[in-house]
C-alpha cells in the first residue's frame, strides 16, 4: 500500500499567511489578503491559521464567508506574549489574547497559538532584554501561562499552545523541558514548529516520542543547514537569517518531514500540522509554486 493509500485524517494539514511572506497586518509589500486565500486553496489546503490579528477580516461574518467561499477552515490563530514580564506583561498580553480568540472561536477554530516575545530585535540583532530569565521570571512566565490558558478555556472554549520560537526565552531543549515540567499538562500544550526547534539544536523526533502527550500542535518548515551555520557564524539577527533563506522548501532542508510526520502519528490524536515556510518579504508570485510542491508532498508521507 502506498502512503498516498492510508491518508491519515487524524492529522490535518494547512498552511499559513507566513508562507506567503505575510508577518504583519499591513505591509504593501505583502500579497492581499483575497489572493492569499485563492493560493491557499489552489494549492490543495484545506485548512489555515490567521496570521497577523488585522491581516485577514476580523468580522467574523466576513472572514467565515469568505474562507467557506473558496473551501478553507480555520484552524487557530499564533501571536506573541510577555507573560515573563509578569503583571505588566498580563496586561499587555490578554487584551490581544482574548480579541483573537473571539475571532478564532467565532469561525471555528479549536486553539490560541502563543509565543514568547523577542530578547533580540530581530532586525537590528540588538539585545531588548537579558537572554536568559530569572527564577522570578520563570515563575510569572509559567504561572501566567496556566492562567492564561484557563482562561481562554473557560471564556472561548479553545487551546492554548506554546511555540518555541528562535531568540526567544524559549527555543531549545533544555528550555522546553523547564517550561513543560512547570505547566499544567490539562491546560497547557506545546506548538512544536520543527523549523525553529532545528534552528536552536532540538530533535522534534526524540521531543515527539518522549513527551508526545504534551505536543497538540505542529508548525512545518525546514531550516537550510548551510544558511543556519553562516548565520551562527556571523551572529546575524533572525530578520537577515530570513531573508537570507535559512527556511527553505521542503524537502531541502531539516528535519526531515516524514519522521517527524510518523512520530505524530504514532501518538494517536487529532492535530493540525500547518506549513509555515517564513518567506517574508518575498515576490508576490513566489509562495504558490512552492505551496503546491510542498501539500504533493506532503501527500506522499500520507497526510
Amino acid at each position: 500500500m502506498s502512503p498516498s493509500d492510508r491518508l491519515d485524517h487524524r492529522i490535518r494539514v494547512g498552511s499559513s499567511p507566513d508562507s506567503w511572506g505575510v508577518w504583519y497586518a499591513n505591509d504593501p509589500r505583502q500579497v492581499p489578503w483575497p489572493r492569499f486565500l485563492d493560493e491557499v486553496a489552489r494549492a490543495g489546503f484545506e485548512w489555515i491559521e490567521l496570521g497577523p490579528y488585522g491581516y485577514l477580516p476580523t468580522d467574523p461574518t466576513r472572514l467565515a464567508g469568505e474562507t467557506a467561499l473558496r473551501g478553507l477552515r480555520v484552524a487557530a490563530a499564533t501571536l506573541s506574549t510577555s507573560l515573563h514580564r509578569g503583571h505588566s506583561g498580563w496586561q499587555e498580553t490578554w487584551p490581544r489574547v482574548a480579541m483573537t480568540a473571539a475571532l478564532v472561536r467565532a469561525v471555528g477554530g479549536t486553539c490560541i497559538v502563543i509565543m514568547p516575545g523577542y530578547w533580540r530585535d530581530p532586525w537590528t540583532g540588538e539585545p531588548t532584554e537579558e537572554p536568559h530569565l530569572t527564577a522570578a521570571q520563570w515563575r510569572d512566565l509559567t504561572v501566567l501561562t496556566n492562567r492564561l490558558a484557563r482562561q481562554v478555556r473557560d471564556s472561548f472554549g479553545l487551546r492554548v499552545m506554546l511555540h518555541p520560537h528562535a531568540y526567544t526565552h524559549i527555543d531549545n531543549e533544555p528550555a522546553v523541558t523547564r517550561f513543560l515540567d512547570a505547566t499544567d499538562p490539562d491546560l497547557v500544550s506545546l506548538c512544536l514548529d520543527v523549523g525553529h526547534y532545528t534552528y536552536c539544536g532540538g530533535d522534534s523526533v526524540k521531543l515527539l516520542d518522549t513527551c508526545g502527550e504534551r505536543v497538540g500542535h505542529l508548525h512545518l518548515k525546514q531550516v537550510d543547514p548551510a544558511v543556519l551555520a553562516d548565520v551562527v557564524a556571523k551572529d546575524e539577527p533572525f530578520g537577515t537569517a530570513v531573508t537570507r533563506g535559512v527556511w527553505c522548501e521542503p524537502p531541502n532542508g531539516l528535519p526531515a518531514l516524514e519522521p517527524v510526520l510518523a512520530a505524530a502519528r504514532r501518538l494517536d490524536t487529532d492535530m493540525f500540522a500547518i506549513v509555515e515556510q517564513d518567506l517574508y518579504p518575498c515576490p508576490a508570485d513566489k509562495p504558490f509554486p512552492i505551496a503546491e510542491r510542498t501539500r504533493r508532498l506532503l501527500r506522499s508521507y500520507g497526510v
